[in-house]
């Protein structure tokens, strides 16, 4: 009965989880509009430290979409493991690339189309090979967890990696360099994820009618989700207004996901209850995810529809055909100057 319920949870988070992609995919495209607006009106940019966005009302149904996002992502890590919940992101790229193509006017050729297959397979193998069973059920347990010596030394490398490109990189680079926005989010992020995953763990346990409210570290987790969240959302309203959606959404997504599954694999350890097929099966679809990723971006500015794809062919099998011609031509012709030639020396072998 508990496999089953196990079974049952790990559904309700892979739900939850798609439905999260694709409020948060809609939600780049709102904000990026909102942004645009604004930069169209000669309001200082948020890149530039302004807040002009937040009287914007699209940029605030963005940020209302992206919340209705988080809470359904928050919720699928109370019911399914980060390993599983965390790669799906690559579902918020497709919808972002997908609406940008329409309401951003960006580009989606068919390498974006072959990409967009790639991440959906990608998902999809990493959904089959995801661990099914958690290995944390309780608030106690976390608390354990979180003491971890490895753990303590991966947030303190978190925390001194952030304060460093904040206030050293950022100022000086943060305008030219697409990473350094994107590296302040996503290290973050890890430690942001860390917190929802208690966090639901705690809300589980609450309407079991446990005293959790009283418990410190469901507060502790509370104030430490609210300052990371506060931070990403600034960073990443930076890299938006400065660079290019369809760079800032893959982006992000590499090196976030990358974050997340390090401090999981720190943290909650659920690759130590995994097969080395499910394991090698995991990898595999994250780098199927990565590759899709790459191609949805990579050539977006290359003009090569499907249409374009039996032209091509067709004009290599002409020039093919053509070349061949030619070269059959030049022999036949170069056979002809030969026996031209022999025959005057036969005639004069002859006379002789």
């Amino acid at each position: 009965m508990s496999q089953d319920q196990g079974r049952y949870d790990f559904y309700i988070g892979l739900a939850l989880a798609i439905t999260s992609s694709l409020f948060i995919g809609g939600s780049f495209i709102l904000k990026k509009k909102g942004l645009l607006r604004l930069a169209r009106k000669g309001s200082t940019r948020a890149g530039q430290g302004g807040h002009a966005y937040l009287k914007e009302w699209l940029w605030w149904a963005g940020l209302l979409s992206m919340g209705a996002g988080e809470v359904a992502n928050f919720a699928a890590y109370a019911f399914a493991p980060a390993t599983l919940v965390t790669p799906l992101g690559a579902l918020s790229v497709l919808v972002s690339a997908i609406l940008s193509s329409y309401f951003l006017n960006e580009k989606l050729n068919l390498h974006g189309k072959i990409g967009c297959l790639l991440c959906i397979l990608g998902s999809t193998v990493m959904v089959i090979h995801a661990p099914k069973e958690e290995e944390i059920e309780t608030l106690n347990e976390m608390a354990h967890k979180l003491v971890d010596p490895g753990f303590m030394v991966f947030a303190t490398a978190v925390v001194i990696m952030s304060l460093i490109l904040i206030f050293v990189v950022g100022p000086r680079h943060g305008q030219t360099n697409i990473l350094v926005y994107i590296l302040i989010c996503s290290v973050i992020g890890a430690l942001s994820v860390s917190c929802v995953k208690g966090l639901g763990i705690a809300i589980k346990e609450l309407f079991t009618g446990k005293p959790i409210l009283k418990h410190p570290l469901a507060w502790i987790l509370l104030l430490s989700l609210i300052m990371c969240v506060s931070t990403q959302i600034n960073y990443l309203n930076r890299a938006l207004d400065i660079f290019n959606t369809s760079l800032v959404t893959p982006i992000y997504y590499v090196f976030f996901t990358t974050s997340v599954l390090t401090c999981s694999a720190i943290l909650f350890k659920e690759w130590q209850h995994m097969s080395t097929a499910d394991i090698i099966g995991s990898f595999s679809g994250f780098l199927t995810i990565i590759v899709g990723i790459f191609l949805l971006h990579a050539f977006k500015d290359v003009n090569f529809t499907i249409s374009n794809l039996p032209v091509s062919l067709r004009k290599d099998d002409h020039s093919m055909n053509g070349s061949l011609t030619n070269i059959y031509e030049s022999y036949n012709h170069d056979e002809e100057n030969h026996l031209g030639d022999s025959e005057p020396c036969s005639e004069n072998i002859s006379s002789r």
